[in-house]
C-alpha cells in the first residue's frame, strides 16, 4: 500500500493526444501516471485517424514520447476497460483515474437503407485503412463509378482525398497495406461530398479545402450556380459571428467554381444544400435519394437547413456517413446519451443524480465532444488536470492506495501480455524498419497476434 509520503498515482484510460497531454502535466505536479488502451499501440487518432497523407501532424507524437521517457510514467497497452478490467477497480487503485478514451463511434443517419451493404460510417473507413487491427479485415468494393460522402467536415474531405488519391501519391504514406492495395485498384471516377447545408456553413478548415485542388490525377469541381449565396447566408458571412475560415472557405470554393476541368481521370464534386431521405438498393447500395434544402434564418438569428420538397436519387455504389462522433456508454461511468460523453462538468465526473464522483475525471472528446484539431487537447487537458490539482490540494485524494507494483501484479494478473511503453518501441522499430527499404515511415502491423509475436521476439532476445 501506498503512504501518505509517496506520489499520488493517476490512471489515464486513453493513450490519445488528451491522454498524453494530461499525463505531461501531471507529471510535472509530481503525479505518478500509468497510461491504459485498449490496443497494444498508443496514439490514438494520431496513428489511428489522422490522414496517412499528412505525416507532419503526426510528429506530435515526439512530444508524447518525450513524455513517456519521464520518471513516474507507465504503459499498459492492450487492455480493455469493461471487459479485462472495471472502472470502479481502477477507481479502488489510483488516487485519480482519467478517462479519455474519446468517441469511438459514430452518429448515425436514421434513414431506411442505412445498413445495405456498401454503407460505412467513416469512423470505421478511416480505422480501416489506417491499419487499426479490429477493422484491419473490413471489405469496401470501389469497384463502383461514385462514391457518395455525406458530410461538410475535415473527415468527409480526407475520406474522398484518399479514394482518389495517385498511387505515387499514397505508396510513400503509412496506409495499411491492405487499404492500399484497395485503392490503387479501384475504379472510382467520383467521389461526391454532400453537405445539407451551404458552402458558408461548410465546416472544413482552410488547409484541407485548398489540398483538394491540388490532387494529382482529380479535379475538384464546385457549381458556379452554388456559390451564388441566399441572402441569409451572405448576411451572416459578413456578420461578426461568421469565422475568418468560413469566409476563406467560400473564396477558395468560388475559385474552384471558376475552374474549368483539367480532364483528370477522376473528380471531386461538391454539393450543397442536399440532405439525404434513403439509401436506396435491394441489399448491395445502388444510389442515394436527397432532398433540396434551402437556408433560412431562425427567430434567434441561427441558420438552418429546410426541405424544399425536391427530390432527386444519385445513382452510387458505396455511401460513407461523417456527420460526427459520440461516445459508447461504459458501464460504471455516468453517461449521457443525449450528448454522448461522459456527465461531466468541467471535467469533473457527475453521477446522474447531479454529485460529483470523486477522483474520476474526463478529458478530451469523450469529455466536450468531437470537436478542434489536435492541439484543442493540450489546453482541454489543462482545464481538466486543473481539477485534479484543486482536489488535491483540497485533500479529496489522499488515501491509502495500492502500490504501483501491486497494481502492476493486478493487471498482468488480468491480462498476462499487457504491452509496456518498452514493448511499444519494439512493435515501433519493427514498422519503421519494414518502412525504410520501400521509403515509407512505417509498415504498420495491423494484427495483435504479430504485434505480440514481435514483443515476445524481442523479449527472449533481452
Amino acid at each position: 500500500m501506498t503512504d501518505s509520503a509517496s506520489p499520488l498515482r493517476v490512471a489515464i484510460v486513453g493513450a490519445g493526444p488528451s491522454g498524453f497531454y494530461a499525463a505531461g502535466q501531471l507529471l510535472a505536479e509530481g503525479f505518478e501516471v500509468d497510461v491504459y488502451d485498449a490496443l497494444p499501440t498508443p496514439f490514438g487518432l494520431v496513428r489511428a485517424g489522422v490522414a496517412p497523407d499528412h505525416p507532419k501532424i503526426k510528429t506530435v507524437t515526439k512530444a508524447f514520447e518525450k513524455t513517456a521517457a519521464k520518471d513516474g510514467f507507465r504503459f499498459f497497452g492492450g487492455v480493455v476497460l469493461g471487459e479485462d478490467v472495471k472502472p470502479h477497480e481502477l477507481e479502488e487503485r489510483y488516487h485519480a483515474v482519467l478517462y479519455s478514451f474519446g468517441t469511438a463511434t459514430d452518429n448515425r443517419l436514421g434513414i431506411p437503407g442505412e445498413d445495405l451493404l456498401g454503407s460505412h460510417p467513416a469512423t470505421e473507413f478511416v480505422a480501416w485503412y489506417n491499419g487499426h487491427p479490429t477493422y484491419a479485415d473490413h471489405d469496401y468494393d470501389l469497384s463502383s463509378d461514385r462514391v457518395v460522402v455525406i458530410g461538410n467536415g475535415n473527415v468527409a474531405i480526407d475520406v474522398a482525398r484518399m479514394i482518389v488519391l495517385a498511387e505515387e501519391e499514397l505508396t510513400p504514406t503509412d496506409t495499411a497495406d491492405h487499404a492500399i492495395e484497395v485503392f490503387t485498384s479501384g475504379q472510382i471516377q467520383e467521389v461526391m461530398l454532400l453537405g445539407r447545408r451551404g458552402p458558408a456553413q461548410a465546416a472544413f478548415t482552410n488547409p484541407e479545402l485548398l489540398e483538394l485542388g491540388e490532387l494529382a490525377r482529380a479535379d475538384v469541381i464546385v457549381h458556379p450556380e452554388d456559390m451564388e449565396l441566399d441572402d441569409a447566408s451572405q448576411a451572416w458571412l459578413e456578420s461578426e459571428d461568421a469565422h475568418a475560415t468560413n469566409k476563406k472557405n467560400v473564396n477558395i470554393m468560388r475559385e474552384y467554381s471558376t475552374r474549368e476541368p483539367s480532364g483528370k481521370e477522376r473528380r471531386v464534386v461538391l454539393e450543397f444544400l442536399w440532405s439525404p431521405v434513403e439509401i436506396v438498393g435491394e441489399t448491395q447500395v445502388e444510389g442515394i435519394r436527397v432532398v433540396r434544402n434551402r437556408i433560412e434564418a431562425g427567430a434567434d438569428g441561427s441558420l438552418r437547413a429546410v426541405s424544399t420538397g425536391e427530390e432527386k436519387v444519385i445513382p452510387c455504389g458505396m455511401v460513407v456517413r461523417s456527420i460526427g462522433y459520440r461516445g459508447i456508454p461504459m458501464e460504471g461511468i455516468p453517461f449521457s446519451e443525449r450528448g454522448g460523453l461522459i456527465n461531466n462538468e468541467g471535467g469533473r465526473v457527475v453521477e446522474n443524480d447531479g454529485t460529483v464522483r470523486v477522483g474520476s475525471y474526463a478529458v478530451g472528446w469523450i469529455k466536450r465532444g468531437p470537436s478542434g484539431v489536435i492541439g484543442t487537447n493540450k489546453k482541454d487537458a489543462a482545464d481538466t488536470t486543473a481539477k485534479i490539482f484543486a482536489d488535491r490540494d483540497e485533500g479529496l485524494l489522499a488515501g491509502d492506495k495500492p502500490s504501483a507494483e501491486e497494481t502492476e501484479a493486478f493487471v498482468r494478473s488480468r491480462v498476462p501480455g499487457a504491452v509496456s511503453w518498452e514493448d511499444w518501441k519494439a512493435i515501433d522499430a519493427h514498422e519503421v524498419s519494414a518502412g525504410e527499404p520501400h521509403g515509407r515511415p512505417r509498415v504498420k502491423l495491423v494484427r495483435l497476434e504479430h504485434m505480440a509475436d514481435v514483443v515476445a521476439g524481442t523479449r527472449t532476445a533481452g
